[in-house]
């Protein structure tokens, strides 16, 4: 037996990725097309957002940042051993280390 096909509106997969990474207090990936992740950090205010082969548009984090709700995000790029990322951090919510 077929179960019918359930159409999941991808804001939606965004919101509850970000519900449960302050929810669980953990990072939270979501796997958003065949060659595009997100890594929705602890807090849900910032995120990263990642291609295997290429690299992420501006114009797709800056969309993902609004869906979020994120306020005044700041946008980055991370370079790993093996991928560039664009960062995404909405300003004011990672903590600054005090000075010294």
């Amino acid at each position: 037996m077929s179960h019918p096909t359930v159409t999941v509106k991808i804001r939606d997969v965004l919101k509850y990725g970000q519900e449960r990474a302050v929810r669980l207090g953990r990072t939270q990936q979501l796997e958003l097309g065949d060659n595009l992740f997100i890594r929705i950090g602890p807090g849900g205010r910032r995120f990263l957002l990642f291609q295997l082969e290429g690299e992420p548009e501006m114009g797709l984090a800056r969309a993902i940042a609004e869906a979020l709700g994120l306020h005044q995000p700041q946008y980055g790029w991370h370079q790993g051993a093996t991928l560039r990322s664009l960062t995404v951090i909405e300003e004011g919510s990672v903590e600054q280390p005090e000075a010294p």
